[in-house]
């Protein structure tokens, strides 16, 4: 009553296991990525968005898009190739202003023609409008009509500090 001893596992085999494996991990990236954005959408308050930071180079440079979450204070901006589960940008509401609107034009090449570009930027210490905009967010009808109303609005019991 000997054991046998034990045989390598075919190559083939290892191949099938492996490949099983890449399917399984991508399946979940996919069905996270998938439950992430159901979640964002879900819970309301939340619309489709491009963001893109003026006069930055790369990544930051360059439309993304993705998702917009207003909160009372602030709005928060998810990409939507991203399973961070945090907004990678914060628009703080306090001394946001509209600088300029326009439509998409050639250097906007991503961007659907239906959406409206806001500039955007931050009033200064002594509450003056700024001179040139920080951030370009582009939006479509509805939204944008939202986004302006969120800008305008504020929540009940809070004070205007100059």
């Amino acid at each position: 009553m000997g054991v046998a001893p034990l045989q390598g596992t075919p190559w083939l085999e290892s191949l099938g296991w492996a490949a099983l494996a890449v399917v399984l991990v991508v399946a979940l990236v996919l069905g996270t990525g998938w439950m992430r954005r159901f979640v964002l959408l879900r819970s309301g308050g939340a619309v489709e968005c491009y963001l893109r930071a003026r006069g930055e180079k790369g990544r930051r440079g360059s439309w993304r898009i993705g998702f917009g979450r207003y909160g009372s204070g602030d709005l928060g901006w998810f990409p939507v190739l991203s399973l961070r589960p945090r907004p990678t940008v914060r628009l703080s509401r306090r001394g946001l202003v509209v600088v300029g609107r326009r439509a998409p034009g050639e250097g906007d090449v991503p961007l659907p023609a239906d959406v409206t570009v806001l500039e955007i930027g931050w009033a200064g210490p002594d509450g003056g409008d700024p001179s040139e905009a920080t951030l370009e967010v582009a939006m479509g009808e509805s939204a944008l009509t939202g986004f302006l109303s969120w800008i305008e609005s504020m929540p009940p019991g809070t004070q205007w500090q100059a």
